[in-house]
């Protein structure tokens, strides 16, 4: 079982909403790294779920051993899957959540939201990049098709070079999965407004989009 907490909307629309945005932080990091993602978000009426690696990781926490990855990602997987089994059991809708992680927190976002047998309102990933990308278009889940993705990322990444990620990208637009790929001049981290801003509309347009347009 995956440590996680809760940050509940703070407005809420005909006396309730159950949308909800999962953040999965990177290599050595934890829940706290990540107290500051709601409130720049500013989507009053979503719910947010921070959530722990399930390895310690000097001081922080780990999605899998980088020296050894296949074993972690498969067990970080099976646990994202079972969290989101328990938040659908919990009255969370599959399609009203958006699955979001950065670094170690994007692979796993994606590998498993890709993998997840239920249409999820978004997957968004930050400075992350693809596990065994050919291998993961092969058994991509059978809605995966149906999947809204976001993935970012910085032209001066030295954790994680642009280049090592980019070619991944037309691989997984070629497999037929709905893929927005932004760009920004940053390092390992998130570029402010300017980033927050293009994962806000992507947020949103997930919830909104299809209804009856009245975005906050």
């Amino acid at each position: 079982m995956l440590h996680s907490e809760l940050v509940p909307a703070t407005e809420s629309r005909d006396g309730g909403t159950r949308r909800l945005m999962v953040m999965l932080h990177g290599l050595g990091d934890s829940v706290d790294g990540w107290r500051w993602f709601p409130e720049a978000m500013n989507l009053p009426w979503l719910n947010y779920l921070l959530v722990n690696a399930p390895d310690d990781y000097y001081g922080g926490y780990s999605w899998f051993d980088l020296d050894n990855m296949v074993p972690g990602v498969q067990r970080s997987r099976k646990l994202l899957f079972d969290l989101l089994d328990d938040l659908r059991a919990r009255g969370f809708p599959a399609e009203q959540i958006t699955f979001g992680g950065f670094s170690q927190g994007s692979l796993m976002a994606i590998e498993a939201g890709l993998h997840y047998p239920h249409r999820l309102a978004g997957i968004v990933g930050i400075s992350g990049w693809i596990f065994e990308p050919e291998k993961l278009v092969q058994e991509l889940s059978s809605i995966a098709r149906q999947q809204r993705l976001l993935l970012t990322h910085g032209t001066s990444d030295p954790m994680i070079p642009i280049d090592k990620v980019r070619p991944q990208i037309p691989l997984l637009k070629a497999a037929g999965l709905h893929l927005e790929w932004h760009e920004f001049m940053k390092a390992h981290t998130v570029a402010g407004e300017e980033e927050i801003s293009v994962i806000r509309n992507f947020v949103r347009a997930g919830y909104f989009k299809w209804s009856d347009g009245a975005m906050e």
